[in-house]
């Protein structure tokens, strides 16, 4: 596996990586014919996910989302190659921090916070933009892969301008050897819980939803404060983020109205530009089992 991992990386993916913007564009677009055209990626689940959360949109404008969506994902995919060979200066220009001043002002005040968002335009951009732009160690809690030799190669690239990946197995360990470090930890907050019963319950995009409640969690436990990241897509391969205060008084918030009110916030930027969601998550696998469960 690691020998087939190795020419998978070496012989495809590095030499697409090194590629120039426009023709990395020109295998984008060659790509989603491939995805959407002729091998379907995923559609039935993506036609399902847009009907579901936007039941009163008519079928054309269904469809006219959904081709976007495509074409935005095979650039995500194209811009995410690129990440393994691109340099500092070429990402802090296509990935540009709108609102330094919001993060530095909690550490100057001696705070670490607690970021959160979505899988919404360049997620993976931000991973490896995030510690130049904001004076807090950037770090960001992470799934590890399977694969061994790609899971390396993920932590080198979205580590290389100085983020730090946590695993998920092992937050608890970092937020208690890091308290006297001023740290900026990224949250995803939009994945479908492995256990349904130990989850948030809330409507988001129309539909009963499950959600992750870790963020909420170790804010309200080391009363970090909580910034919503915003990501505008400018045109390909040019973005810029903002972000904005969920709470810096999260041990006073009642339980749920953190996430629930950075959920809400991913939700407008959704139903703004719908196109830039990723829609070809399996979201909404699970149901909630008691009617009246909320945490």
């Amino acid at each position: 596996m690691i020998i087939f991992s190795r020419i998978v990386y070496y012989i495809f993916i590095i030499p697409v990586s090194l590629l120039p913007f426009k023709a990395l564009y020109f295998v984008a677009d060659l790509l989603y014919l491939f995805l959407y055209k002729v091998a379907g990626y995923r559609r039935s689940v993506v036609r399902s996910n847009l009907e579901h959360s936007f039941p009163n949109k008519p079928l054309a404008e269904i469809n006219a989302i959904e081709k976007l969506f495509y074409h935005h994902l095979c650039d995500v995919i194209v811009e995410a190659l690129k990440s393994f060979t691109i340099s500092e200066k070429q990402i802090l220009k296509r990935m540009v921090l709108e609102n330094p001043e919001l993060p530095n002002k909690y550490y100057a005040d001696g705070r670490s916070l607690i970021l959160v968002g979505g899988h919404y335009n360049n997620w993976e951009w931000i991973a490896t933009s995030l510690n130049q732009q904001i004076m807090h160690k950037a770090t960001a809690i992470y799934t590890p892969l399977s694969n061994i030799f790609f899971d390396g190669k993920m932590r080198n690239t979205r580590g290389k301008f100085g983020l730090e990946l946590i695993s998920i197995k092992a937050v608890n360990e970092f937020f208690n050897a890091h308290k006297e470090i001023l740290t900026a930890t990224v949250f995803g907050i939009d994945q479908s819980p492995r256990n349904p019963d130990r989850c948030h319950w809330m409507q988001f995009l129309n539909q009963d939803t499950g959600v992750l409640f870790g963020a909420e969690k170790f804010a309200k436990e080391y009363n970090y404060p909580v910034l919503y990241c915003t990501i505008k897509k400018i045109k390909r391969g040019y973005y810029t983020y903002n972000f904005s205060l969920v709470t810096d008084q999260p041990q006073e918030e009642p339980p749920g109205k953190i996430i629930e009110t950075a959920t809400k916030l991913l939700e407008r930027d959704i139903n703004a530009i719908p196109q830039y969601w990723l829609w070809t998550h399996k979201r909404w696998k699970h149901k909630r089992k008691n009617p009246h469960q909320a945490v």
